[in-house]
């Protein structure tokens, strides 16, 4: 493929939000947003056959399959499936996620301070508000579920651009990137908050073998080895030792995402972390994640209904933080960052969008799921309660997010024929071939 030879970005320019991401940028997220994409699909599926499973006259039997056990008692994983799903598959789901993450501090938004600034901090109030709206909620209604405080912090990746691809497909490429950054900071802040709040016991022996096997993994990579007969073996034991330490087992995942080598060395046509990020999004957008909800989705209605678990404070105050808390959240942050630091907006895209993108946030389907299971497991009314408003609120979110979309599409799709144009055919848009205003002629394209 050949590239445009870079030109210096016009003056200011490192103070727009939202800019147009490098070629090679763009090309990492549209793969990386195509596949979370499908994930989102299936994981809707899963669910929707979970619940339709649980609620139906053969409910019982959903239930026990959540309950066999199989695994070595020996190593301490005689783990029900509904456990494997959470423990080990979402594990994986994490380590992509973390993968994600690493290249984002690397070579995308992160790695630049004034660019990070604004979905970092969108990230964290999009924590804090559902947090402190839950807290507050439960704490004059039902103090007993407080322990639920961190279940609408979450954004679900995938759930929120599976809408994106039905209602949204126009939205700026620099729109999508700041809804995955924010995603994936979402989740190193969730599984922070697991890794902290949520432990099921502690171990310090095992802990200290897992942190004694994630820096022999640390040097492996740093020793340039490549064998996966060396690797896979050791991110299995990394994550028993963590799943045995108490922690839980997600850490794992991120863990040894966090210290993948992300810079490809010459003659390498992608660094680890990309290429591991692109051999394992199939597996964990297409397989594990959907296993995950098909296991954690289905609540049984039968002797409530709906409406009964939807009035309980849990249920309420996650239902508010996901969809008042997140987008307010999220919102109000990066416009009070931008306000302070004097950044101006692109001007293809207004706050409107940005509100959009808020909304989506709140669609926190996956990783509230996980909270909820940590959060409540030895109080059935209030899991069921809390995963109902989860799934409920995703699906509003969802909603109101479509008709926000809805209403942009035409200017949408404007902005898109000028984006995706490619007069000359050549695979590059010509946005990326023609100097910026005011810069000399970028000369003759070079070949990476």
């Amino acid at each position: 493929m050949t590239i445009p030879a870079a030109s210096p970005p016009p003056e200011g320019a490192e103070h727009q939000l939202f800019d147009r991401p490098s070629l090679s940028e763009r090309v990492w997220l549209l793969r990386a947003l195509r596949g979370e994409t499908i994930g989102g699909v299936l994981l809707l599926i899963a669910a929707l056959i979970a619940i339709a499973w649980a609620n139906s006259p053969w409910g019982d039997a959903y239930t026990a399959l959540t309950e066999v056990t199989v695994g070595p008692a020996a190593l301490g994983l005689d783990l029900s499936l509904a456990t494997w799903a959470a423990d080990a598959l979402l594990a994986v789901f994490f380590f992509v996620a973390g993968l994600e993450l690493k290249h984002e501090f690397t070579h995308g938004t992160l790695s630049r301070p004034a660019q990070a600034a604004v979905p970092v901090a969108a990230a964290l109030g999009g924590m804090v508000v559902p947090a402190i709206l839950f807290t507050v909620i439960v704490a004059t209604g039902d103090p007993s579920g407080l322990s639920g405080w961190a279940i609408p912090m979450a954004t679900d990746i995938a759930f929120a651009l599976a809408v994106l691809a039905v209602v949204g497909r126009g939205l700026p490429i620099a729109l999508r990137a700041f809804l995955l950054t924010l995603a994936v900071v979402d989740d190193l802040g969730a599984i922070t908050i697991i890794a902290i709040f949520y432990p099921k016991g502690f171990s310090l022996a095992y802990l200290l073998l897992a942190i004694a096997l994630l820096a022999a993994y640390w040097l492996l990579q740093r020793r340039r080895v490549r064998s996966p007969w060396i690797y896979v073996p050791l991110a299995i034991v990394v994550w028993w030792a963590v799943f045995m330490s108490g922690v839980h087992a997600t850490v794992a995942g991120v863990a040894l995402a966090l210290l993948t080598r992300a810079h490809a060395d010459p003659g390498e046509a992608e660094s680890p972390a990309d290429r591991l990020q692109r051999m394992l999004l199939p597996l964990s957008a297409g397989v594990c994640v959907p296993l995950f909800a098909f296991f954690a989705a289905g609540v049984d209605l039968r002797a409530t209904g709906l409406i009964e678990p939807l009035t309980s404070p849990v249920a309420i105050g996650v239902l508010a933080g996901l969809i008042i808390g997140k987008p307010i959240g999220v919102v109000v942050t990066a416009w009070l960052v931008a306000r302070f630091t004097r950044a101006s907006l692109n001007p293809d895209i207004g706050w409107r969008d940005v509100s959009a993108v808020g909304l989506l946030a709140g669609i926190g389907f996956t990783v509230a799921l996980l909270i909820t299971e940590l959060a409540f497991t030895s109080s059935p009314g209030q899991l069921d309660a809390a995963k109902v408003a989860v799934f409920t609120a995703s699906v509003v979110s969802a909603l109101i997010a479509s008709v926000v979309l809805l209403s942009r599409n035409r200017h949408y799709r404007r902005v898109a024929l000028v984006e995706e144009a490619d007069v000359d055919g050549d695979g590059i848009p010509d946005v990326y071939q023609r100097p910026a205003p005011g810069d000399a002629d970028p000369g003759p394209a070079r070949t990476d």
